[in-house]
C-alpha cells in the first residue's frame, strides 16, 4: 500500500470514529431521558405547564428633515393584570384590590361596561346598542330576551361569580372589568391593561400596596405623543385602537386585540415600519401555580424611524401666510360686500366674503421633495382623541381634517395656461410668433362661448400668458385637441398620482375622465375649466416639472428610514438620485419659452404684485368660477434662471389673486431667508 493510499485510509477511520463517538453521545442521553430518568421527567412534564407571554415592541418615531420631533415616545406607566401569576379564582379580589386603589390614588381605570348604576338601579348609557348586542350574543350571554338593563348586569355577574355581591355599584365596576377582560382576550399571553398612563406618584402607591397580590404590575411603556400638533396634522396622523375591522384584517399579522395601529397620515402609511415586532417570553409554573422559570425566547425589536422631508420652519410659515391670507380675503369680501349693499350695486356677493379654505404646497425642484404642504383650516392633532374637541371636527362645515393640499382638488383656472402652451408648441399647433386676435369673446362655438377679461387685439404667446388671455388659448387649445393635451398634462402630473407616501387625490382630466363631451368643451378646458381639477400637490408637481424642462420627479414625504437607535439608514431618498417618472419631451426651445412667459407674467402681466421680490420668480396666476366667490391660484417657481423650489397655492372663494401670492411670497421668505412666523407677523407678511 503506497503512503498516500494509507494517510487516507487512516483519515477515514478517524472521521468514523468520530461521528460513532457522537451518535453514541446521543444514544446514552436518550437512554437516561427515557429508561433511566423517565418516570422522573414524566412526574415533572405532568406537574409543570409552560406559558407564552407575549411583549409589546416600541414604535419607530417620526422626525422632520432636520430631525425635530412630530410624533415621539414617551414614557408612561400602565396598571397590568397578569393572568400567569393570578391565583386561581382570585381574578375577582384582584380587581376590587385595585379598584380601592384607584378611588386611593384618583386613578382612571378603563371602564368600558355600557350599563350605569344610579340609586342602586342599573340604566344603560346613549347609543349603546351595537355594545349590547355584543353582550347579549352568542359569544356571552347568548340570551337576546334580556331587556332590562338590571337583567344584563345580573346575569354578567353571575356569568363572573360575583351575584353575591350586595353593593351593587361595586358589583357593576368588578362586572365591568371582567366584560373587557374577556372581549379584549385577556390570557396567560396577552395581559389586561387595567389602568394606562397613571401618574408617578400613582405608580409608587400601587407598586408599594401590591407586593403581596400576585398578578398585579406596573409597566413601563411608550405612549405616543404628538409635538405641536398644528404643524402638519394631515401628513402625520395618529395611532389608534384597532377596529373590528383591522383586528380581523391584522389577526394574522401578529396583532392582538388591544394592539394600536396607524389610522392616517405618516403613521398609517407606514406602519409596517413603524410598528416593530413583539418579543416573547416563556414561563414556566408548576402545579401549584408558583413560576418556576422564566427565559426570554423572542427579544422584542422596536420599529424604525422615518424622516420627512417637510421643514417644520417653512409649513409652520406656510400654516400661518395662508390661514392670514384667508382671512384678509374674507375681510375684504365682507367689506365690499357692506359697500356695494349700501350703493345698491348689482353685485352684492361673491366677493371673497365667503372664504374660509385653502391648500398651499412647496416642493424641492431637484427632486419633488415636500417642503410643506398646509391645509387651511387647521386644527391640532394633539387634541384628536379628546371628545369635545373630536366632536367638533367631525361637525365643523369647513372640515378641518380634509387636506386641502393633498385630497382637495380644484379647478386650475389659467395656471393650466401654460401646459396648454408647452403642448402646442411641442406639436406644432402654434409658434411663438404665432400671432391670434383676441376680440374678447371667442365664439367658435356658439353654444360654448368663451370671455376674456379684456380685449387684447393681435397677441403672441409670451403677452398671452403674461395677460392670461383667454381668447388666445381657446384657440390654441382648439388647434390642439381636447386628447393631445390630456396626454401632456398627464406627464406633467396633472390628474395623475403624484407619489406621495400617504393618501391623495387623483383629480379630474378633462375629456379623459368626462362622462360626455362635445367638441365645444375642449375650448373650456383649455382655459383651465371644463372638468378639470387638481390637487395644489400636483399642481406643484406640474409646477416644479416645468422647472425641470418636462422631467417629472416622484414626489415623496419620505426623506429617509433609520433603525431605532438611528444609526443604521435602510432607506434614503437621495436628492441627488431622484426617481424619474415621466418625461414630457418638450424641447428646450419650446419649454424655454413657456418659461420666458411665465416671468412675463411676474414682470409685466397679472403677477407683477411679486416682481419686486429679491429673488427671479416665474409663475402663473388663475381665477376659477364655481359655486360661490371665484377660487383663486398662484403658481411659481424661483429662482427663474436656477430654480430651486415649486409652489402652488390655492384660496376656495378667495376671490383675489393677491392673497394667494401673498401666501406664495411668504413661503418662499421662509425657504431663502429662513423667516419664520415671528418674523412674518411683524412685517405683516407679504402684501
Amino acid at each position: 500500500m503506497s503512503k498516500d493510499n494509507k494517510s487516507f485510509l487512516i483519515r477515514i477511520i478517524i472521521c468514523g470514529a468520530i461521528v460513532a463517538l457522537v451518535f453514541l453521545g446521543f444514544a446514552i442521553r436518550l437512554f437516561d431521558w427515557q429508561i433511566v430518568h423517565g418516570s422522573q421527567y414524566q412526574v415533572l412534564s405532568a406537574q409543570s405547564t409552560s406559558y407564552t407571554e407575549v411583549s409589546d415592541a416600541t414604535r419607530g418615531e417620526i422626525l422632520d428633515v432636520n430631525g425635530k420631533e412630530l410624533a415621539i415616545n414617551q414614557t408612561s406607566y400602565n396598571i397590568v393584570i397578569n393572568k400567569i401569576y393570578v391565583k386561581e379564582n382570585t381574578t375577582n379580589d384582584v380587581i376590587s384590590a385595585l379598584l380601592d386603589l384607584s378611588t386611593t390614588c384618583n386613578i382612571k381605570w378603563i371602564d368600558a361596561l355600557p350599563i350605569k348604576v344610579n340609586d342602586g338601579t342599573a340604566k344603560f348609557l346613549n347609543n349603546c346598542e351595537s355594545e349590547l348586542s355584543y353582550i347579549k350574543g352568542e359569544s356571552m350571554l347568548n340570551d337576546a330576551d334580556l331587556t332590562a338593563a338590571d337583567e344584563v348586569l345580573d346575569a354578567l355577574a353571575q356569568r363572573y361569580g360575583i351575584d353575591s355581591i350586595a353593593d351593587r355599584n361595586r358589583m357593576r365596576d368588578i362586572v365591568s372589568v371582567r366584560y373587557n377582560m374577556e372581549k379584549t382576550g385577556y390570557s396567560y399571553s396577552d395581559v389586561y391593561i387595567f389602568a394606562e398612563n397613571i401618574s408617578s406618584d400613582a405608580m409608587t402607591v400601587v407598586s408599594e400596596q401590591t407586593q403581596t397580590i400576585a398578578g398585579i404590575e406596573i409597566r413601563v411603556v411608550n405612549e405616543r405623543v404628538v409635538k405641536n400638533g398644528t404643524l402638519m396634522p394631515h401628513l402625520v396622523g395618529v395611532v389608534g385602537s384597532l377596529s373590528a375591522e383591522e383586528y380581523s384584517a391584522n389577526m394574522n399579522n401578529g396583532y392582538k386585540i388591544n394592539d394600536v395601529i396607524g389610522k392616517f397620515g405618516i403613521e398609517a402609511a407606514l406602519e409596517k415600519e413603524l410598528r416593530g415586532q413583539a418579543g416573547e417570553k416563556t414561563i414556566v409554573k408548576d402545579e401549584n401555580g408558583n413560576v418556576i422559570s422564566e427565559k426570554e425566547t423572542i427579544k422584542a425589536k422596536p420599529g424604525n424611524t422615518v424622516y420627512l422631508t417637510v421643514d417644520s420652519n417653512i409649513q409652520a410659515v406656510a400654516n400661518y401666510s395662508l390661514q392670514n391670507n384667508v382671512n384678509r380675503a374674507r375681510a375684504e369680501g365682507e367689506r365690499e360686500v357692506k359697500a356695494a349693499k349700501a350703493n345698491k350695486k348689482k353685485q352684492q356677493s361673491k366677493l371673497g366674503e365667503d372664504c374660509y379654505c385653502g391648500g398651499a404646497v412647496m416642493l424641492s425642484v431637484k427632486d419633488n421633495a415636500v417642503l410643506a404642504a398646509a391645509s387651511c383650516p387647521n386644527y391640532d392633532l394633539s387634541k384628536y382623541y379628546d371628545p369635545d374637541y373630536n366632536a367638533w371636527l367631525n361637525t365643523n362645515e369647513h372640515a378641518p381634517m380634509f387636506s386641502r393640499a393633498i385630497e382637495g382638488a380644484f379647478s386650475p383656472g389659467s395656471v393650466y395656461k401654460p401646459c396648454v402652451a408647452l403642448a402646442a408648441l411641442q406639436e406644432k399647433a402654434i409658434k411663438t410668433s404665432t400671432s391670434i386676435t383676441c376680440t374678447r369673446h371667442y365664439d367658435y362655438y356658439p353654444d360654448y362661448v368663451v370671455n376674456c377679461m379684456g380685449r387684447h387685439g393681435s397677441i403672441t404667446l409670451n403677452t398671452a400668458m403674461a395677460q392670461s388671455c383667454n381668447y388666445y388659448f381657446a384657440e390654441t387649445g382648439r388647434r390642439l385637441g381636447a386628447t393631445t393635451l390630456y396626454m401632456y398634462a398627464e406627464k406633467f402630473g396633472l390628474g395623475v398620482k403624484t407619489g406621495i407616501e400617504i393618501g391623495e387625490s387623483t383629480g379630474v382630466l378633462a375629456n379623459r375622465d368626462s362622462t360626455t363631451w362635445y367638441e365645444g368643451n375642449t375650448v373650456q378646458a383649455s382655459i383651465g375649466q371644463a372638468d378639470n381639477t387638481f390637487t395644489p400637490l400636483q399642481l406643484a408637481t406640474y409646477t416644479s416639472t416645468i422647472a425641470n424642462n418636462g422631467k417629472r420627479y416622484r414626489t415623496h414625504l419620505v426623506s429617509k428610514i433609520v433603525n431605532y437607535e438611528r444609526n443604521e439608514v435602510l432607506l434614503y431618498n437621495d436628492p441627488k438620485k431622484p426617481e424619474l417618472v415621466a418625461d414630457a419631451g418638450i424641447s428646450k426651445d419650446n419649454i424655454n419659452a413657456v418659461k420666458k412667459a411665465m416671468r412675463s407674467v411676474v414682470t409685466s402681466g397679472t403677477a407683477t404684485q411679486v416682481s419686486a421680490y429679491p429673488k427671479k420668480v416665474a409663475g402663473k396666476t388663475g381665477t376659477a368660477e364655481n359655486a360661490g366667490s371665484d377660487h383663486v391660484l398662484f403658481i411659481c417657481y424661483a429662482p427663474y434662471d436656477k430654480p430651486e423650489v415649486a409652489v402652488a397655492v390655492v384660496l376656495e372663494h378667495g376671490a383675489k389673486g393677491k392673497y394667494a401670492m401673498n401666501t406664495a411670497m411668504d413661503m418662499l421668505d421662509a425657504y431663502f431667508y429662513k423667516k419664520t412666523v415671528k418674523d412674518i407677523k411683524k412685517t405683516g407678511g407679504w402684501k
